[in-house]
């Protein structure tokens, strides 16, 4: 279930809503005035890097393994364990 970022094109307000489906992202008002002129909003994704920096100042979340085949790097995904 995707959640969709929408701005009222009445009062301004930038808001984010859980839509289980298309019909709930058609049916959205504002949540701040009730207004239902909302216009859906491109969201941006952040990706998960391995910023650089000493090991002890910030969480590993990429490692970067190389063997006989090449290099590929493993991505630690919150809620995973091996």
């Amino acid at each position: 279930m995707p959640i969709y970022e929408f701005h009222c094109e009445e009062c301004g307000e930038e808001f984010e809503v859980l839509c289980r489906n298309r019909a709930e992202a058609e049916e959205v008002k504002c949540q701040k005035c009730g207004s239902s002129k909302v216009k859906r909003l491109m969201s941006t994704i952040t990706p998960i890097v391995d910023s650089g920096g000493k090991a002890s100042d910030r969480p590993r979340v990429a490692e970067t393994h190389t063997c006989e085949t090449g290099t590929c790097t493993h991505l630690e995904l919150p809620g995973y364990s091996r």
